[in-house]
């Protein structure tokens, strides 16, 4: 069907189905949840809550829950306060008629010895630090992440507002990759509810953690949280950061949901009481990709689809115990499409890329328990992550002959962790252990180099092939960490220490507990009212990825069992200043010192520049003993919704560095230098909500072809080779891009209604791109063109070498309607 019919039958059901129940509009809504004590993880029975500005509020019963009804629909700020417990503040929860908001909040207890100074900055939650990790860290509410312009409901795109965080070495680029602070892509771990889940993108590169489009969905996630240093003893294999996603609970009072149907996907959201006692409740929902009619309209080459689930089930054992099970699952799969004009750019795109079919699982039942004076947490996990690749010389015609990639690979982790955490006279204990057993398999076929003989049938180029079946058996990896802290002097001084150590039965060196022992500490300390003073500094380790440890030679014999732990030592202070309840800004400065740094043995070049393409990362032989370093100052500010606005502003300064065999630190394929950020929110009258987005990054470092090597190989590996001598020795132009969001929402009796416009690079600024090296085509892009007018010869010596430069600005224009009900 043509998508401009498509695109007019979708407009014109909206408009009949508004008209249809602009009879039965509504004004009020409600919101409910539950609100615990931090410490204990009990319900906390006579909290207040109360909406600021007006006259409403109510108070918790014994079961620590809470439902406010016939609420106003628009946007308010949420307060609790409770006796002997420092107040809180939720800001931006939009009440409408269609569903009913749920929360889960926890209230700290307040420490009976406060100066006068520390009791004023308590009361400041606009704060996001935390005794362990009290500066680099920064928090997202549900509402900032499904209304950020052009985050397409996308967590991984929304966390690019914050600061350190880039988006790859180009950063206009469709992908999703997470670099944090200089790091490579494949430093940074992400926890569910405390459940470790290594994928949370579509289409994601083996052996990192890049795709194009997030997995997550938004409108399960109550907040999001990201520590960028000092991080929790608890967590392992975290190098450059730690994602923690806190996911809602069911409604228990009534079944809702939500569709939402947009130019690029459709989703269904659905949550409710599985139980009359309002003890159990879940959240499932399904998401389906329909890219064939963004691919008509600007006739792209390939053709992208997925589907994801999630789910959530919540049981409340007794008022100290709950159960909760998670589960969320993907099925990927990109293949190319002719184009309905061929162009040089779009010809480029087929030969140079492979076909991918992914299927990835995470699920997981975690028991939490209160006990006297703290709780435990017992979590079990399972993950999967299947991964097969293709490519052809020619994959508009692929053969068996003319195949040079072929992988499938499995990758799949079963887990227990335990933690105990306890609270004794302002002291803070938490220690925990944890086990899994680590299964992977890889099957590849890859034409690196295929022979290449010249017209005289002299070998020009030998082959260069990897074939191999991992013999890679299952093995396990072992935790345990200790975190102790308390604050002194009157509650001004905060100060946190905390040690683990990880093991494998693996690798060489695995099980001595000694090499990778980690420690870490942090001050926090209160200057006056609205300053904090704060520092950290520590030692992380990384085991490498399966890609590595699984990597054979033609023999079927593993090479890496000698790869040790990658290590970062993390030197972070800055200051906070917290102006008001809702204003926050920080200032911070970082160094971070690696070893231990994969390092391919056929390059040279540290595997910490790879990671941001298609291919999978880390499938060959590697000596672990490259360096590097990163050091930079942050700036941010983040202004909650208060009248109307909110918004936030980061600006990074930082330089990353990396060696190779050679030991020189040079700089790295993510040293863009700055990144800048601006994302604001304005609220207007009668549920219109207008939201901006500004973003420029630094150009990054790239590494010119080697001109006699890409010409030798172009025929069979569809693209240029690089010219590692050379590594990031060029430099792309900065990028910039503002999105603009639009939506309105109409609210009925038991609908809401919320229309959105969602512009990405609304101004149409160019994406710089590296120029990537090709031949010329005849002037029909049927063949390419040679010097001497006969079929281009094997070793392309009669071919005309050019540049490819796919700049153009990408510009992406999202139309949708989200119904709750």
């Amino acid at each position: 069907m043509n998508s401009t019919i498509v695109n007019k039958h979708f407009i014109s059901l909206i408009f009949f189905v508004l008209v249809k129940i602009t009879a039965i509009a509504q004004t009020t809504g409600s919101i409910s949840g539950t609100i615990l004590q931090k410490n204990n993880q009990r319900p906390l029975s006579g909290a207040n809550i109360t909406l600021a500005g007006t006259n409403l509020s109510t108070a918790t019963d014994l079961t620590g829950r809470f439902r406010m009804m016939d609420i106003p629909v628009k946007s308010y700020n949420l307060l609790v306060s409770s006796i002997g417990f420092k107040t809180f503040t939720l800001y931006n929860i939009v009440v409408n008629s269609g569903n009913e908001n749920v929360y889960t909040i926890e209230l700290e207890q307040q420490a009976a010895e406060l100066s006068e100074v520390v009791i004023k900055a308590n009361k400041r939650s606009v704060r996001a630090a935390t005794l362990e990790t009290p500066l680099s860290v920064q928090r997202l509410t549900a509402e900032e992440i499904r209304s950020n312009p052009g985050g397409d409901f996308d967590i991984s795109k929304v966390i690019q507002t914050l600061p350190g965080v880039g988006g790859g070495q180009q950063g206009g680029s469709f992908r999703n990759d997470i670099i944090i602070r200089g790091g490579g892509p494949n430093e940074n771990v992400f926890y569910l509810d405390g459940i470790e889940i290594p994928v949370i993108n579509h289409f994601q590169t083996q052996g990192s953690s890049g795709g194009p489009q997030g997995i997550l969905n938004t409108f399960f996630i109550e907040d999001v949280k990201l520590n960028s240093s000092a991080f929790d003893a608890r967590y392992d294999n975290a190098l450059s950061s730690v994602f923690q996603f806190k996911q809602k609970n069911g409604n228990a009072n009534k079944f809702q949901g939500n569709a939402r149907i947009s130019t690029s996907e459709t989703a269904l959201t659905l949550e409710g009481p599985l139980s009359k006692n309002k003890k159990t409740t879940f959240l499932a929902s399904a998401t389906r990709s329909y890219f064939q009619l963004l691919r008509a309209l600007i006739d792209i080459p390939i053709l992208p689809s997925y589907w994801d689930f999630q789910t959530k089930i919540t049981h409340q054992i007794n008022d100290k115990t709950t159960l909760t099970f998670i589960g969320i699952g993907a099925i990927d799969d990109f293949k190319f499409v002719a184009p309905n004009m061929a162009t040089p750019e779009k010809l480029y795109i087929i030969n140079s890329n492979a076909v991918i079919q992914q299927w990835n699982y995470s699920v997981g039942a975690s028991l939490k328990r209160s006990i006297k004076n703290g709780y435990w947490n017992l979590a079990l996990s399972r993950t999967r992550f299947n991964n097969n690749i293709q490519k052809h010389e020619d994959n508009e015609n692929p053969t068996a002959a003319n195949k040079t990639l072929d992988l499938v690979s499995n990758e799949t982790e079963t887990k227990l962790r335990f933690d105990m955490n306890t609270f004794r006279k302002g002291w803070k204990f938490s220690y925990g252990a944890s086990t899994q057993l680590a299964q992977y398999d890889n099957k590849t076929f890859a034409v690196i180099k295929k022979e290449v003989r010249d017209a005289a049938n002299n070998i020009v180029q030998p082959a260069v092939v990897q074939n191999f079946n991992s013999p890679l058996k299952p093995f396990a990896r072992l935790g345990a960490f200790v975190q102790v802290g308390k604050r002194v002097l009157q509650n001004r001084l905060g100060i946190s220490a905390g040690i683990r150590t990880d093991m494998n039965t693996f690798t060489t060196d695995g099980m001595n507990g000694l090499q990778t022992l980690s420690p870490r500490l942090s001050f926090s300390y209160v200057l006056a009212d609205k300053w904090t003073l704060n520092a950290s500094s520590g030692i992380y380790y990384k085991i490498p990825v399966y890609t590595v440890l699984g990597f054979a030679d033609n023999n079927d014999v593993l090479v890496n069992k000698n790869a040790k732990y990658q290590r970062a030592t993390h030197y972070t202070t800055g200051f906070e200043f917290l102006p008001n309840d809702g204003l926050r800004i920080t200032l911070e400065g970082f160094y971070k010192q690696y070893g231990n740094v994969p390092v391919s043995v056929r390059d040279g070049i540290s595997l910490a520049n790879l990671g941001a393409d298609f291919n999978v990362l880390g499938n060959e032989a590697v000596n672990t003993n490259g360096n590097g370093k990163t050091y930079g100052v942050e700036f941010f500010v983040q202004k909650k919704l208060t009248e109307r606005f909110f918004g936030i502003l980061s600006y990074t300064y930082y330089r990353s560095l990396y060696s190779g065999t050679d030991n020189k630190l040079i700089p790295s394929s993510w040293d863009n230098q700055h990144l800048l950020s601006v994302t604001c929110g304005y609220k207007f009258p009668r549920n219109w909500e207008l939201g901006l987005k500004f973003r420029y990054q630094g150009g990054s470092p790239y590494t010119p072809f080697d001109e006699t090597a890409s010409r030798i190989n172009y025929l069979s590996q569809g693209k240029g080779t690089l010219n590692y001598n050379e590594l990031n020795t060029q430099r792309l132009n900065g990028f910039n891009s503002s999105d603009i969001r639009i939506d309105k929402k109409w609210n009925f009796k038991k609908f809401t209604i919320d229309l959105f416009l969602d512009i990405t690079n609304w101004y149409l600024a160019k994406n710089p791109s590296i120029p990537e090296y090709t031949w010329t085509r005849t002037d029909d892009n049927s063949a390419f063109k040679t010097t001497d007018g006969q079929p281009v010869q094997a070793d392309g010596s009669n071919a005309i070498p050019t540049r490819v430069k796919n700049d153009d600005a990408n510009f992406r224009p999202n139309i949708g309607v989200i119904i709750e009900f």
